[in-house]
């Protein structure tokens, strides 16, 4: 059965960090001290991996589902999500900056 928003609302800290599992290996860690975590449990190359998701409330079940499903398209196309971690968009600044080679003396003369 799927989580939904109400049950993850009435999820109250105890002392010892439970979860609450959605489908597909994802899951919200309720913890005392660092609040509500989203976790997805997958396997990779015959290895298990644990990425996060994000913190709840910051990141929705909604969003939280987005993203595994973003993950599980990667898995099926074999790549590991986890190994995009790392990756981050290019900026508007560094693809507008001049290359150091570049002749020219300022950004209107590109």
């Amino acid at each position: 059965m799927a989580l939904t928003d109400t049950e993850i609302r009435r999820s109250k800290p105890a002392e010892e960090p439970y979860r609450l599992s959605d489908s597909g290996g994802m899951y919200l860690v309720v913890s005392p001290s660092s609040g509500n975590l989203w976790r997805w449990k997958y396997r990779f190359d015959g290895k298990e991996k644990l990425m996060a998701l994000g913190k709840y409330p910051q990141i929705s079940l909604a969003m939280a589902r987005e993203r595994h499903a973003d993950g599980r398209k990667l898995l099926a196309i074999d790549i590991d999500p986890m190994g995009l971690i790392s990756w981050r968009p290019v900026s508007v600044e560094l693809v507008s900056r001049p290359q150091a080679n570049c002749s020219c003396k300022s950004k209107a003369e590109l």
